[in-house]
């Protein structure tokens, strides 16, 4: 196999940003030339098209995931989502026990939004995942015997892929009264997702992991009786029944809209096909490098991530030998960290074990010979670092 620079990057880091799909560019082109109205202007046909248009978009969000289009409100992507789901809840229900139960393998913007408001004087349980990256759930059940208001998980795991079990959690919370808050911001369309079964109070969203734009992402809010109630972080017009006001990005949103359409109907075909790229990747890894891990769970996996430890290799090392194959060493929001991840650390990796750890993320282009490339480059890199004497110490 050669291995020669190609012509282009292969890109295996689509859980930090996907490329635009060429079809949702399509919808939005118009949203970025000539209809150029605002939705909230209600007295010429710019600004209704541009409802019509948010409004289409609303629907095809919903659903992906059997929502009512009601239940739908737009942001700018997840880490608001995120904070106006967990804040928003807390501030909305001031009379209900001051808590949160949340587990360790969050993404950091649930995390640093937990920290914020344990600042303000809000109670945050962080129950403890197992081996694989899945919720234990006798800790859950233990944590929720104290009064509490709301449990907020991570679907499918941005560093690890793992998939937590939304039937039993769901069941969990409501049966100790408690609102549960789903990121789903790296599953949904990889993975089917139902707010009705199991019932999912909140539910944060991102348009750019689902090859749409960039700024662009959404809540939903279970409506019907009694709801979910939500106080905004933002004031200033009546946008989004005032949750979220302020203009809206009418290009982004329908591009977002776009993009859900587009997941809903090759989901099935596209998630086997990623799977049996991402398990052909694995087998190539193990032929030829000896002394790796898979971290995470291969039963309950998002069909695109593979994430393994090189024993004895610095993953920054590692990268900045990878030039030509794009992949990283953890959540892309945390890359700038040189502390282990809190992920990996969570699942009882070392520290070294930790620093030793690469997340490959598979796409919707990616390709069968980008696969072997990128085995093949890691593999020949991985031995070149090891025979520096970094692998001392090897099992």
């Amino acid at each position: 196999m050669s291995l020669q620079t190609p012509e282009k990057l292969v890109y295996l880091d689509h859980h930090a940003t996907t490329p635009l799909d060429p079809r949702v560019l399509d919808a939005m082109m118009p949203y970025l030339t000539h209809e150029f109205g605002n939705a909230s202007s209600s007295t010429h046909p710019f600004g209704w098209r541009a409802k019509e248009a948010i409004e289409r978009a609303r629907a095809q969000v919903a659903e992906l995931v059997n929502a009512q289009p009601k239940e739908i409100i737009f942001t700018s992507g997840a880490t608001e989502s995120i904070n106006l789901a967990l804040q928003g809840i807390v501030r909305a229900y001031p009379d209900r026990p001051r808590r949160l139960v949340t587990t360790t393998i969050e993404h950091r913007a649930t995390l640093d939004c937990c920290k914020h408001l344990e600042k303000d004087g809000i109670e945050v349980a962080y129950v403890k995942v197992d081996s694989t990256g899945r919720v234990v759930l006798d800790e859950l059940q233990q944590a929720l015997e104290k009064p509490t208001l709301l449990v907020s998980v991570i679907h499918g795991n941005n560093e690890i892929g793992t998939l937590q079990d939304l039937d039993a959690i769901a069941t969990l919370a409501h049966e100790r009264n408690c609102f549960l808050h789903v990121d789903a911001a790296q599953s949904l369309g990889k993975v089917p997702l139902n707010v009705r079964d199991p019932q999912i109070d909140a539910l944060s969203m991102s348009a750019h992991k689902l090859y749409g734009p960039k700024g662009t992402g959404a809540l939903f809010l279970r409506g019907g009786a009694p709801g979910v109630r939500i106080r905004p972080l933002l004031f200033g017009g009546g946008q989004e029944r005032g949750l979220r006001p302020g203009t809206l990005n009418v290009p982004g949103i329908v591009g977002f809209g776009a993009a859900c359409a587009i997941a809903k109907e090759v989901m099935p075909s596209e998630a086997r096909h990623l799977a049996s790229l991402r398990d052909y990747l694995w087998e190539l890894l193990q032929q030829q490098i000896p002394h790796i891990r898979l971290n995470g769970s291969m039963e309950y996996r998002l069909p695109n991530n593979l994430n393994v430890s090189f024993e004895g290799v610095e993953g920054e090392s590692l990268l900045t030998r990878l030039r030509d194959v794009a992949v990283s060493s953890g959540s892309a929001c945390s890359s700038g960290s040189h502390e282990a991840s809190h992920v990996l650390r969570a699942l009882g990796l070392s520290p070294r074990l930790a620093h030793s750890s690469i997340r490959f993320g598979l796409g919707r282009w990616t390709t069968r010979e980008e696969i072997e490339y990128a085995a093949a480059r890691i593999a020949e890199e991985v031995k070149q670092l090891r025979s520096f004497g970094t692998g001392e110490g090897l099992s």
